[in-house]
């Protein structure tokens, strides 16, 4: 017996169009001026800017995938690419980590000189526009890792930004060059920790997981406190999509008068309490796994 209802997934098609829009200028202005500059602080977060960009072309094909409709071939739809494209976002902030770290330490090797106040001047501008972008998704990336990466990923970049700001500011008051490679590795440190949650909930998630905030001993716990419920068994929770989950159980409720009335209340209180969007009960007279054996 099934209970759920229909999850509308927010749109957030404009914020992504003006993201990408924001960040591919900025990119652009990035390259110009860390050519100019000889900086490698402007080189990583230009580097770092277009995996963003990359990023939010990716969160935006699963978050639109997610919101197709089902098929015959695909009875939840497309609801999972929203969960493959925050492992994807994770693996391109691990990737752009590693390019940042390894140019940085080469320059330090081989330092060159840098002009601090132009470096500032594109970091300055760095923030703000990372810092909008951010912006743009602040609301939706509680509830949904896959905003949540392009969140993560903006926000990310203005505190780089405002970081790479420092290192100019530095470097024009001592004139010491490896400042700039070394506020690269602060600058890849930053990224890495900011990513670290994001890879292993995506990874989760994507294995099934149950997600979290959700705890299964206490939605046994709930499900068994209910009245005419005796026990619960093969009870399972995994994500269909990176704001939607899904739950299937036994209860064995041998007394129990309405089965109806009984999967309504049991619906009513897994959305209600742990924000189960799908839910799929089997109501049994007697434990049937006792009845087997």
């Amino acid at each position: 017996m099934t209970a759920g209802h229909t999850h509308q997934v927010e749109d957030y098609s404009r914020a992504f169009a003006i993201g990408i829009a924001l960040n591919v200028g900025f990119v652009i202005v990035e390259v110009v001026y860390a050519l100019r500059a000889n900086s490698m602080a402007l080189f990583s977060d230009a580097g770092h800017n277009l995996s963003d960009v990359l990023g939010l072309l990716v969160a935006w094909a699963g978050a639109a995938m997610a919101r197709k409709s089902s098929s015959a071939r695909f009875t939840y739809g497309f609801k999972k690419a929203s969960i493959l494209a925050a492992l994807v976002n994770a693996l391109f902030l691990l990737v752009a980590v590693g390019a940042i770290a390894a140019e940085a330490i080469r320059r330090l090797a081989e330092p060159a000189p840098t002009e601090g106040k132009v470096v500032m001047i594109v970091a300055a501008i760095g923030v703000a526009v990372n810092g909008v972008t951010a912006m743009l998704f602040a609301r939706g990336q509680s509830n949904d890792i896959n905003i949540r990466g392009a969140f993560l990923h903006m926000g990310a970049d203005a505190a780089v930004s405002a970081a790479v700001v420092v290192a100019g500011l530095a470097i024009l008051m001592t004139g010491q060059q490896w400042i700039d490679p070394v506020m690269s590795l602060l600058v890849a440190a930053v990224i890495l920790w900011s990513s670290f949650g994001l890879l292993k909930e995506s990874v989760w998630m994507s294995l099934a997981g149950v997600p979290s905030g959700i705890s299964l001993d206490a939605v046994e716990l709930e499900l068994a406190g209910i009245d005419g419920v005796d026990e619960v068994h093969d009870l399972h929770i995994w994500p269909i999509s990176t704001t939607e989950t899904a739950l299937t159980a036994h209860v064995v409720a041998p007394a129990v008068k309405s089965t109806d009335s009984l999967l309504k209340q049991i619906r009513s209180m897994v959305h209600d309490r742990f924000g189960i969007d799908h839910s799929t009960i089997q109501v049994e007279r007697e434990n049937q796994r006792d009845a087997d054996c």
